[in-house]
């Protein structure tokens, strides 16, 4: 799928600034990264403008600092390592304000080639209410907006939205190969399509569950939010997770399924836990027989070879969600089962959402993906078939 957008490839960089949007927020511990995938996913955009002349000015949001300078959440340790990829200094403009007198000064005095970074953009409380003050503040230092943030392409604030008001604005690499992957898969897959969807709620994947069921030829239900439509077929599920107010909707779209001869799969045997605790007592047990007291914590081997058989005639598979608790040595055979599967099958392979990202990696798969999404929530809308308010705002080509 083609994205009908302007993009750093349409546009003549030489001497003019830019304002780059990245998705910067990466995990820290004691103010260091500890995961540096979303910065090395930005870096073919920001090293493009480099070697195009631009004078590039990075700016991103790094956690929750709710409109306030906070030193545990500046982006600093994102400059020290932008540093390091790019060979040369990212300095980063230390303002409070974000837009402040470091940031004029700096960019006022960039040369081609160089890059700076602004201070965290959700310092300031406008940046999420989409207030045009911020907008125009972040705008008024560049000739040019790319935005590069998948991750936040579904919200719509100052700096990923609010400033293309101002500028003009285009996409980066990575927007458009998220796009061209995931838009392909949905719009004309590799058949057969297969969608993977796991973690805790069937409240979360149901627009995505719903808009799959016109695009799919089968359905893979994983994870807590399988105890759900267990408990809609009459099965005892223990104290596995239950969210009581979906069952007739779990209900709907499994009929919806069979009507639509769309195969839908949940897990016909479960391994399950006294407790909600690593090391707990565990036994297998098929899915219409979970004894009271305990829940269940991942798939079991019949329901692990039944999605493997599923995954391995694929053309296309789209993954979201991980199958039981992952991150649990005793509770990831599940997971590993099925990464395993889609990295074997040959087919195009598409993980979003920082769940199955995060177990694909832990597991060593990563390299065996076709594409591994940056946006969690952003991937989850989009697979929902929701407009992108991020993506919107670009200046469509005609």
């Amino acid at each position: 799928m083609k994205l009908n957008k302007y993009t750093v490839d349409d546009i003549n960089f030489a001497g003019k600034k830019v304002l780059c949007r990245c998705d910067f927020n990466v995990p820290l511990k004691d103010g260091e990264i500890t995961n540096d995938k979303r910065i090395v996913a930005a870096l073919p955009t920001i090293k493009y403008l480099m070697e195009n002349g631009a004078k590039v000015i990075l700016c991103s949001h790094l956690g929750r600092p709710k409109g306030e300078y906070k030193p545990e959440f500046s982006l600093a340790p994102v400059a020290k390592r932008l540093s390091e990829y790019l060979g040369t200094e990212v300095k980063l403009a230390e303002d409070a304000e974000v837009v402040g007198e470091n940031a004029k000064a700096m960019a006022a005095a960039l040369q081609d080639g160089e890059v700076m970074l602004l201070e965290n953009v959700r310092y300031r409380k406008e940046e999420t209410k989409n207030e045009e003050n911020f907008s125009k503040e972040l705008a008024s230092l560049a000739d040019i907006f790319v935005n590069d943030a998948f991750g936040t392409a579904h919200r719509a604030h100052c700096s990923t939205t609010g400033v293309a008001d101002y500028l003009p604005a285009v996409c980066g690499y990575l927007i458009q190969k998220e796009i061209e992957f995931m838009g392909g898969a949905l719009a004309n897959p590799k058949r057969p399509l297969v969608a993977i969807l796991g973690g805790a709620k069937v409240s979360d994947k149901i627009g995505v569950i719903s808009n799959l069921l016109d695009k799919c030829d089968t359905i893979i239900i994983g994870g807590g939010m399988a105890y759900t439509f267990m408990k809609y077929l009459g099965h005892s599920i223990g104290n596995s997770l239950l969210e009581a107010d979906w069952i007739e909707k779990a209900g709907e779209m499994m009929a919806d399924a069979e009507k639509k001869g769309v195969k839908f799969l949940i897990p016909v045997d479960n391994k399950v836990g006294k407790e909600y605790d690593e090391n707990t007592e565990a036994m297998i047990v098929n899915s219409d027989e979970i004894p009271d007291g305990w829940m269940g914590l991942d798939i079991g081997p019949k329901s692990q070879e039944l999605f493997t058989d599923a995954i391995k005639g694929a053309g296309t598979v789209i993954w979201n969600g991980p199958m039981g608790v992952s991150e649990w040595k005793n509770f990831e055979a599940g997971t590993v089962a099925v990464a395993n599967a889609v990295a074997e099958s040959g087919a195009i392979s598409i993980i979003g959402g920082g769940d199955s990202v995060a177990a694909v990696t832990k597991l060593g798969f990563a390299d065996k993906m076709s594409h591994i999404s940056t946006g969690g929530g952003a991937s989850l809308e989009f697979l929902e078939g929701k407009e992108l308010p991020g993506i919107m705002a670009l200046q469509d080509k005609d």
